[in-house]
């Protein structure tokens, strides 16, 4: 479905992350003029990646799941023409991710039979509950329309139920084990769970997608960003890049186009925008329909936790590769991690190696991130990148060399291998991403506040809605649902739905 070339619509997206590039592509596949607009030199969002001293590193989208033929975001990478541009690395099969408790290592193979089989070595009282556990999951995943491809309503009772009710909740109630419950949410990093608040079915949705594949992307996930814009503008349209968006244009209660820094005038039909839900009500100060009560809620809500990223280079040929995620903690529990002291931080983190060529024999850059709350660096909050101060360096210096040990007490000798490390806070992913307080995954999900808790993608404005991580979920699968929600309202889901299941015929 096309519209006139005499009379296409303009929309204007801000921000060329994942949300916002996927958000171009589609409309712009159905004859929309579409233009997204980027603040910083680089584009991609948390798609970025940074060099030093030849080794590269990445800043957000680690490894991305379930991209095997037929699996969802295969199907979704030739939907966006990607597919046989981007080179993958699988992770290991009988271990994607690793779960460490003191001594105690567990490993979470693919496929839900290996997943069981495995687990139930070390709990092999818990067998049936481990089954019953993945009925529940692949009820849930199983109602997304982006897994069935299908616009129609399926039976969204299982999802809402599990939508209402705490991971923890859930756990508890399925097994006994405290070891087992604490193995499974091994991974809560991934999405900085709470106890007592993140809802059960966004664990569900992850360890689904992670459960059928796993993989790393070769030489840097930098590379999904630049293919998605070449084919942006192949089809015509346009990102560019150091235009700030500062203001939304309105007429009355109907969004008109986007003024950037420069004074650039966007004239739009409709507006998409992708950075924190702060930041777009920021750039809508004058907008009388946005009513003082949503803009109460909406800085009211809690944001996931920050974190404090250690990225490491490798003496050469010194560290073998390793093709799992490494979850590593202080006590026997992954919960509540992001409450400390100076004393006992860190009480987690996740390790992974950067994926630099085919399957790698020797590890040239990794990162190491652990929790860390905005309060602990907002002296330097006014300060600019790379004008913080010698207290800022010190700071970051006395962390970095602490997390730094606790892996070596996980990987005994790894300190001797490591050739330089730069650090980055949650300043750093304030400055490059607008996120509220740094947060990795911005505002948190949380069951107790209900609808109340939940960001719209549609707007009281006419015309301007939101996309993103904040939307519907973070992560690659999360904001791609969130995408196709937000332009839906534009295009039919089911031309959308139709175009997906014809690139994958």
């Amino acid at each position: 479905m096309s519209l006139s070339t005499m009379h296409r619509k303009k929309v204007v997206i801000i921000g060329s992350g994942w949300g916002g590039l996927t958000s171009a592509y589609i409309l712009q596949r159905n004859g929309y003029d579409v233009t997204v607009l980027e603040q910083g030199v680089q584009p991609g969002g948390c798609l970025q990646c940074f060099t030093r001293k030849g080794a590269k590193f990445e800043t957000g989208m680690h490894f991305i799941g379930s991209a095997d033929e037929g699996q969802t975001m295969h199907h979704m990478m030739r939907y966006l023409n990607i597919h046989d541009k981007i080179r993958l690395d699988r992770l290991d099969t009988d271990g994607y991710d690793t779960i460490a408790f003191g001594n105690e290592r567990y490993k979470i193979p693919n496929g839900v039979e290996p997943f069981v089989e495995k687990l139930s070595q070390h709990f092999p009282k818990e067998t049936d509950n481990l089954r019953k556990y993945w009925d529940i999951i692949n009820s849930i995943a199983g109602a997304s329309t982006l897994k069935s491809l299908t616009s129609e309503e399926r039976d969204l009772s299982a999802s809402t139920e599990y939508q209402l009710l705490s991971m923890d909740e859930v756990l508890d109630g399925l097994f006994k084990d405290e070891t087992l419950k604490n193995v499974l949410a091994g991974s809560i990093p991934l999405y900085s769970a709470e106890q007592g608040k993140t809802p059960f079915s966004q664990h569900a949705f992850i360890m689904d997608f992670y459960n059928q594949s796993a993989f790393r992307t070769v030489g840097g996930s930098d590379q999904i960003a630049t293919e998605l814009i070449k084919n942006i503008q192949n089809i015509g349209g346009r990102v560019v890049t150091k235009a700030k968006a500062m203001t939304i244009d309105c007429d009355g209660p109907v969004a008109k186009g986007v003024i950037t820094e420069d004074e650039t005038y966007y004239p739009a039909d409709y507006v998409i925008s992708t950075p924190h839900p702060m930041r777009t009500l920021e750039m809508l100060r004058d907008a009388s329909a946005i009513r003082p009560a949503f803009r109460n809620r909406i800085q009211s809500l809690k944001q996931t936790a920050a974190t404090f990223a250690v990225y490491i280079t490798f003496k050469e040929n010194t560290v073998p590769y390793m093709n799992t995620n490494y979850y590593g903690y202080s006590g026997n529990t992954p919960w509540n991690c992001e409450h400390y002291t100076e004393e006992n931080w860190p009480k987690g983190f996740l390790y992974m190696h950067m994926c630099h060529e085919d399957k790698p024999q020797y590890a040239k850059s990794a990162v190491v991130l652990s929790y860390m709350d905005m309060k602990d660096v907002e002296q330097w909050q006014n300060t600019t990148v790379e004008h913080r101060g010698e207290d800022y360096k010190v700071f970051k210096q006395r962390h970095a060399e602490k997390l730094l040990q606790t892996l070596q007490q996980h990987f005994p000798g790894i300190q001797q291998s490591i050739q330089a490390y730069y650090t980055s806070t949650p300043l750093t992913y304030l400055d490059y991403t607008g996120t509220q307080d740094g947060s990795m995954y911005g505002i948190a999900k949380d069951v107790t506040l209900g609808v109340a808790g939940r960001v719209p993608y549609r707007t009281k404005i006419k015309n301007l809605y939101l996309a993103g991580q904040n939307v519907n979920s973070h992560g690659i699968l999360g904001v791609l649902v969130g995408t196709i929600v937000t332009c839906s309202e534009i295009v039919p889901p089911a031309v959308i739905y139709q175009q997906i299941k014809e690139s994958n015929e």
